[in-house]
C-alpha cells in the first residue's frame, strides 16, 4: 500500500508557476513509476505527467508539453510537477497516482494508488 498526499496547488494568475507536490509514504517509493492527472469540473480525469523510478524516462500530455516539469527525489518519497506558463485551461484539480511497474501509461486506470488532489485554479 502506498499512501499519496498531493500540496501545493492554489490561485494564480495566467502566465504565473506553480509547483505541486506529491509525498509517498508506505512501500518502497523508488520501485513505483508516478503519474500526475487533473480533472476539470464536467470532465473526465486526465493524463499530464509522469515519471518512471530512476527518473529516466518522463512522459507529457500535448497540452502541458515544454510548460510543466515532472521529477522526483527517491530520498524524500516525493514527486514534483513544476507548471510554468499556466493558462486558465489548466484549472482542474491535480491528482498524483503510483504505478507498480515501470512502464508509463496514460490511463487511469492504469494506476493503482491516488492522492486526495490539490486545486489549482488559474484566473485570466
Amino acid at each position: 500500500q502506498v499512501q499519496l498526499v498531493e500540496s501545493g496547488g492554489g490561485l494564480v494568475q495566467a502566465g504565473g508557476s506553480l509547483r505541486l507536490s506529491c509525498a509517498a509514504s508506505g512501500r518502497t517509493f523508488s520501485s513505483y513509476a508516478m503519474g500526475w492527472f487533473r480533472q476539470a469540473p464536467g470532465k473526465e480525469r486526465e493524463f499530464v505527467s509522469a515519471i518512471t523510478w530512476s527518473g529516466g524516462t518522463l512522459y507529457y500530455a500535448d497540452s502541458v508539453k515544454g510548460r510543466f516539469n515532472i521529477s522526483r527525489d527517491n530520498a524524500k518519497n516525493t514527486v514534483y510537477l513544476q507548471m510554468n506558463s499556466l493558462k486558465p485551461e489548466d484549472t482542474a484539480v491535480y491528482y498524483c497516482a503510483a504505478r507498480g511497474t515501470q512502464v508509463i501509461v496514460t490511463t487511469t486506470r492504469g494506476y493503482d494508488f491516488w492522492g486526495q488532489g490539490t486545486q489549482v485554479t488559474v484566473s485570466s
